[in-house]
């Protein structure tokens, strides 16, 4: 099961505690093994004695945060930490690829005494790097459960890789999908491209996981998503993250924007680069 290992970077402060929250959501509804992250800044200047506090430090709280939240635990699930030296970013996602399939949930602000943890590219970072989902969750904005789904469809068609994971996580939920067919241009073939796009996934949907489809149109694909999950007050947004730049891959400017724009968790997906025709792996697939 994809989501048996979830990862949680942990600064200590309130916010970052928002993604265990979300992950005992998780734990709701199957077994399920959180591990919490808290990572020392690897230094040139080394004074031992000053990483022993820190490291004593952080292993008092993660007590105090195992003493307080394992109790909320369902399914037998559990609850552990872990304290990792080096650049935040990598040393999130090794940890996350330590496991076969995992996923990380984690804040996208949060500081504590030691540095500023995901405040700035941080978290950034780690959804570019992984090739895993990451599921972000903004300050002080953790839903009670997940039940609505909102999934842009656009005129990228590596945006529809993201469907197979989100049915996946719908159905784990027994959450409803809101196909979001978005239009930032009314040039005919592109809204009937996109419309295509929408249609294909909804069949891929139909039987698995309830869902409707919608055709929004604006100039500003991230306010197009916001403003819709907004106004259906939905859990959760499911994006594509990354763009590619030559042979690179980058943080997309739509998703970075709906990152800094969504007061709700949004999954993050990124691309993968494999052309399997007639599947939602493709990348660069065409509509049948």
């Amino acid at each position: 099961m994809v989501f048996k290992n979830i990862i949680v970077p942990i600064d200590f402060s309130d916010d970052s505690l928002n993604g265990l929250r979300l992950a005992l959501l998780f734990s709701k509804q199957s077994y399920i093994n959180i591990q919490m992250v808290y990572v020392q800044k690897k230094s040139t200047d080394y004074y031992p004695s000053t990483r022993d506090d820190e490291k004593h430090y952080a292993e008092r709280k993660f007590e105090e945060i195992l003493e307080k939240y394992a109790p909320r635990l369902k399914n037998d699930s559990r609850l552990r930490y872990i304290i990792k030296s080096g650049k935040i970013y990598r040393e999130i996602v090794n940890q996350a690829q330590s496991y076969k399939d995992s996923i990380i949930i984690a804040s996208t602000h949060g500081a504590s005494g030691f540095e500023e943890f995901f405040i700035g590219s941080n978290a950034y970072k780690i959804i570019s790097v992984t090739q895993g989902p990451v599921i972000t969750v903004r300050k002080g904005k953790c839903p009670q459960s997940i039940k609505k789904i909102v999934m842009p469809i656009e005129i990228r068609s590596d945006s529809r890789q993201k469907v197979p994971f989100t049915a996946e996580l719908a159905k784990f939920f027994n959450a409803e999908i809101h196909i979001l067919a978005s239009n930032i241009s009314r040039n005919k073939r592109t809204v009937e491209r996109v419309r295509a796009y929408s249609r294909q996934v909804s069949n891929f949907l139909h039987g698995k996981v309830k869902n409707t489809t919608i055709e929004v149109f604006g100039d500003n694909l991230a306010d197009l998503v916001v403003n819709y999950s907004n106004s259906v007050k939905a859990d959760m947004i499911s994006i594509m993250t990354e763009e590619a730049s030559g042979i690179s891959l980058i943080l997309g400017n739509n998703a970075h924007q709906v990152l800094n724009k969504s007061d709700i968790p949004v999954l993050c997906n990124s691309p993968k680069e494999i052309r399997i025709s007639g599947t939602f792996k493709t990348f660069g697939a065409s509509p049948p």
